[in-house]
């Protein structure tokens, strides 16, 4: 089997990339980073198209802002995940960057995306949200590298680190990244080189903050002795809870902060065991082992306590499932994905689910890993925290 062949967890469709307008630009400045745009008023790196901004909300809902580790980073409770986006069948644009503004105006201004979302488009389409008045000084925007753009490889060198952020400034329309996650971890590659080209970039004012998205508690360790680390990127839902026995006291101990994707775990507390079957023929959750049939069947018991104990609580199961994500700790910033506003409005609604001690161990009980049947990805080639250590520094010999 190709390492292409294998690496079928990883969402994408077949738009491809946008080629990079040449044309003259201009900067307009802002207290973040500086947004690019053509004389024409559409963003620097796009081709040119005729695009119409909807009027944002007046009035933002008062959603909390958190503080995401220990080096300044400051974002809403509850982010954006906008993946979902790019990926799949093809969405209205105009509706995406609709669904984006609408976020904002309410509060939600932690956006995040990354350059193999589409591959490149979901970037693209952030730019393009971005260019409206005011947009880019409101919002903390993450973005990713490491897997490569055909899918084929994981890379962390150097040289590989650089192209990727200087392509995804473009891209994204800016002259600064909020926030910069490694996508995955480039086992060849020691972290320490990959964090090392990382700083060089926040030294020259293209990244403020270094992340890490999958990476395993010695990983981090490492990563964090060469630069800080800002905020860690992981799978935690109530049905994915293998990170807390290490990884999670690990980033408390070393002042990181928490960023939860698939918070709803891939949707399945959204929709229960029905979502499978109105999931697109290339949907890639329809690989994912715990939504086979075999193991949905079982999953579905856990979907249904969920469901009751939401009924009880006069809120939704997404809301609940969401709310035990919150109730982690005021260093947890879950990233529900959406295609849809009112998916969006129902997302936030967790924000005012309340849960008791007795009630987290009660949601806590009806998803015991013991009773969760498959695993949550396809690792054959993806790798995860579980598998990102990398060699030694003294092993490196560059390239």
């Amino acid at each position: 089997m190709t390492r292409r062949q294998q690496l079928r967890d990883i969402p994408h469709d077949a738009y491809g990339a946008l080629q990079i307008s040449r044309t003259a630009l201009k900067r307009q400045s802002h207290s973040h980073c500086t947004l690019i745009t053509n004389s024409s008023g559409t963003s620097g790196n796009l081709e040119a198209t005729s695009f119409v901004f909807p009027t944002m909300a007046a009035t933002p809902v008062n959603v909390p802002r958190i503080k995401l580790g220990s080096q300044g980073l400051e974002v809403s409770a509850q982010g954006l995940g906008c993946m979902g986006m790019s990926i799949g069948e093809r969405k209205p644009e105009a509706d995406m960057v609709a669904l984006i503004h609408h976020a904002v105006a309410a509060g939600v201004t932690f956006l995040d995306t990354s350059d193999v979302y589409g591959p490149h488009t979901n970037e693209v389409l952030l730019g393009k949200a971005m260019q409206q008045d005011g947009v880019r000084e409101k919002v903390q925007l993450a973005t990713k590298f490491g897997i490569t753009p055909d899918l084929g490889d994981i890379r962390g060198d150097p040289a590989y680190v650089r192209a990727a952020c200087e392509a995804s400034l473009k891209r994204l329309g800016v002259d600064c990244i909020d926030l910069y996650y490694q996508h995955r971890i480039d086992t060849r590659v020691p972290v320490e080189i990959t964090i090392g080209e990382l700083k060089k970039l926040v030294e020259e004012g293209k990244i403020k903050y270094i992340g890490l998205s999958e990476a395993s508690a010695s990983t981090i360790r490492r990563a964090h002795a060469v630069h800080p680390i800002t905020a860690v990127q992981l799978e935690w839902s109530l049905w994915s809870r293998d990170i807390e026995q290490d990884i999670i006291p690990t980033c408390r101990e070393l002042g990181i902060g928490i960023v939860a994707y698939s918070p709803l775990g891939r949707g399945f507390f959204s929709g229960g065991p029905k979502l499978v079957n109105e999931l697109p023929e290339d949907d890639f959750r329809k690989n994912l082992p715990r939504f086979q049939p075999q193991n949905l069947e079982k999953n579905a018991m856990i979907f249904e306590r969920v469901s009751d104990m939401a009924a009880r609580k006069g809120c939704t199961s997404s809301q609940l499932a969401l709310a035990w994500v919150h109730h982690q700790g005021s260093d947890v910033c879950p990233i529900p994905g959406t295609t849809k506003i009112s998916n969006f409005d129902q997302n936030l609604g967790a924000l005012s689910v309340k849960l008791k001690p007795e009630e987290m161990a009660e949601l806590e009980s009806y998803a015991a890993m013991d009773d969760i049947q498959g695993e949550r990805c396809d690792t054959t080639f993806l790798n995860t925290w579980k598998n990102s250590e990398t060699p030694p520094l003294s092993s490196w010999k560059g390239n």
